[in-house]
């Protein structure tokens, strides 16, 4: 491409085929997963917030993780729901934007706020005569606020620098690869917040965990117990994740031209399924508080 062609205002979503009936079990295969995230995370956002007794940082980061879900799947699941059932597969560049912004942003959140998670678990442990002092209200939202502001400002950032890029397909590291000018500070700068946002949260969760485990040794049966059930569904949560994402940036750097077109949607996709599906199950399932909470609705229900 010419570097002084005009910019293209449509894009065309090349990995859709045509499979006849096919399509509409896929349609209602991904609406039924789609419905699924949403009915699970709303179950543990409606149940932290009316239940005061769940009004603990814990719970709150636990409905955080919820929210980010549905923000992260509303995002990317209308838009994949309707190419299934369409004949064309174009969008705009404005919207071509604002879904790569939403998934990045998504997955940015989720891990910040796995990381303050490990943070929180570290205090209760770790430091449990403290934890009210140090985990205020206004501690716990001004951490909830930070993992959020943090990866839109700075993601911001990246995509206002990619947006001037005059080819382009809807992932970010496709853009750069395929852009006809150079790229080279984008392509450090992108690498870099890459490292530093993968990295660092995970070599400080490994570093709470390592405090939380010599505590944990020092400590009684009994004390270990607690500490394994709360901290066992983060732990889970947060091996996911990072599997998920090790997985989608993988991808992003193979030559996917020599790997099947539904391997690499299934393979691609993980990290929006398996995480907003597992996140509540993980949670409901494993701490009684959540459990009890949602036990006693059914029952007054019936």
């Amino acid at each position: 491409m010419n570097n002084n062609s005009g910019t293209p205002s449509y894009f065309e979503f090349t990995v859709f085929s045509d499979y006849g009936s096919l399509r509409y079990l896929s349609f209602c295969l991904c609406l039924l997963i789609y419905m699924t995230i949403i009915s699970a995370n709303l179950v543990i956002v409606l149940t932290v917030c009316v239940e005061k007794s769940l009004h603990q940082p814990m719970y709150i980061f636990i409905c955080c993780l919820s929210l980010n879900s549905l923000y992260g799947s509303a995002g990317f699941f209308p838009r994949f729901l309707m190419d299934i059932l369409s004949d064309t597969h174009f969008i705009s560049r404005p919207f071509c934007f604002i879904q790569m912004y939403v998934v990045h942003t998504h997955k940015a959140n989720e891990f910040n706020i796995l990381t303050v998670m490990s943070y929180d678990r570290l205090v209760a442990i770790c430091q449990p005569l403290h934890y009210s002092r140090k985990m205020t209200l206004r501690t716990v939202l001004c951490l909830s606020i930070s993992s959020v502001l943090f990866p839109v400002c700075v993601l911001g950032y990246v995509f206002y620098m990619t947006s001037s890029l005059t080819l382009f397909f809807c992932t970010n590291w496709s853009v750069v690869q395929l852009s006809c000018v150079d790229t080279t500070i984008i392509s450090m700068t992108g690498q870099f917040l890459a490292v530093a946002s993968i990295f660092a949260p995970l070599f400080f969760v490994l570093y709470t965990y390592l405090r939380i485990l010599l505590v944990c040794r020092r400590s009684s049966s009994e004390f270990r117990g607690k500490a394994l059930q709360t901290c066992l569904p983060h732990i889970v949560t947060f091996v996911n994740f990072c599997i998920s994402v090790f997985i989608e940036v993988s991808l992003s750097q193979y030559k996917i031209d020599e790997v099947n077109a539904f391997i690499i949607a299934v393979l691609s996709l993980e990290f929006l399924i398996i995480p907003p599906i597992s996140n509540p199950l993980v949670y409901a399932l494993n701490l009684p508080q959540i459990r009890a909470v949602i036990s006693g609705f059914i029952r007054f229900q019936h």
